[in-house]
């Protein structure tokens, strides 16, 4: 059986959200499994060992609905970088599998040892995956280059070509029974508290927004919105009872509103290539889509409101099928 370096990107929660079914599966089918971890602390806590945590190249989210570069390029250290890519020893293991992290692929580049991509990033970089109707060649360029593997296995909102899967539904969203208690769940990380509750009480004052906020240490009433700070078990109590589900482009969040069955309207994040793909992804769905929370927007935000209608998907449990044949392509002699 395989040794395997299985290497998360840990900024934001969807790549660890997705490790949470992953890894056991793995663990289920190699010798040895070892966990790496790159970028700043998230709001997930897993349940398995992690060997290597790196400071990697994350990025940082903004207040105003985008990246923050400034604080983003500041804490990217360049020297600690290149020596965590030097000291990670990749060439120990039979396999390398990457989701969208930078360490581990830049050590298996500069050893020439093969590493695979399993993740969200692949398939957008897919030419059979949607794209924005305005092309962003540097967004694409720092897609492509930012984690370099030599094979792909990607998973999107549909499956656009065979190399495309849909998405990894952890085993805690596909356990919850679905019910509609009124509430409004929102998760707009680039945004900060005040920005939000301002806007969201503008939007509806008799709606109930029930608001995940990174930016907030402890809960706040503030009429008909209440903020809480970032926890995965409050997180899918709230979106498994709500009546919709407000959040940026990423990938996890929306993919679980759809498995739930729960209306979806998505703001992507500014100057963020992937969130304009998956925007464009989602519209083709059928999912309503703003570039923010202006006032120019409000008609669309009010319709879905009144008349917005979850959008029917169909996500079927593929991810250990996805992983025997990752290792049967990747590992013929030891799969």
């Amino acid at each position: 059986m395989p040794r395997i370096l299985y290497a998360i990107q840990g900024t934001g929660n969807g790549h660890l959200s997705r490790a949470l079914d992953i890894v056991p599966l793995l663990q289920q089918r190699a010798s040895r499994v070892d966990v790496l971890v790159s970028g700043p602390p998230a709001d997930i806590t897993l349940p398995f060992p992690v060997r290597f945590r790196c400071h990697g190249l994350g990025f940082i989210f903004g207040k105003k609905g985008g990246v923050n570069f400034v604080k983003t390029f500041w804490q990217l250290n360049s020297a600690a970088f290149l020596r965590e890519i030097r000291q990670l020893p990749v060439e120990s293991y039979d396999l390398v599998i990457s989701d969208f992290e930078p360490v581990s692929a830049w050590a298996c580049q500069l050893r020439k040892v093969p590493c695979v991509a399993l993740s969200h990033q692949s398939a957008v970089l897919s030419d059979y995956a949607p794209r924005p109707a305005r092309e962003d060649l540097i967004g694409r360029a720092v897609l492509r280059h930012y984690a370099p593997v030599t094979a792909h296995y990607g998973f999107h909102f549909d499956q656009y070509e065979p190399g495309i899967h849909t998405p990894v539904i952890r085993r805690q969203v596909r356990e919850l029974t679905p019910t509609n208690e009124g509430h409004y769940t929102v998760y707009l990380p680039a945004f900060d508290e005040e920005t939000l509750v301002k806007r969201l009480r503008y939007l509806s004052s008799s709606t109930r927004w029930d608001v995940f906020s990174k930016h907030s240490v402890q809960e706040s009433e503030h009429g008909n919105v209440r903020v809480r700070p970032v926890s995965g078990a409050a997180f899918l109590a709230s979106l498994a009872s709500s009546a919709g589900v407000l959040c940026g482009a990423g990938f996890e969040t929306p993919a679980e509103a759809l498995f739930l069955g729960k209306k979806l309207l998505v703001v992507p994040m500014k100057h963020q290539y992937e969130q304009a793909c998956n925007a464009a992804a989602l519209a083709r769905l059928g999912v309503p889509v703003v570039k923010s929370l202006k006032d120019k927007h409000l008609d669309v935000l009010d319709s879905w409101l009144q008349t917005g209608r979850p959008v029917p998907v169909q996500y079927p449990d593929q991810t250990a099928a996805v992983l025997d044949k990752l290792l049967l392509e990747q590992l013929p002699v030891l799969a």
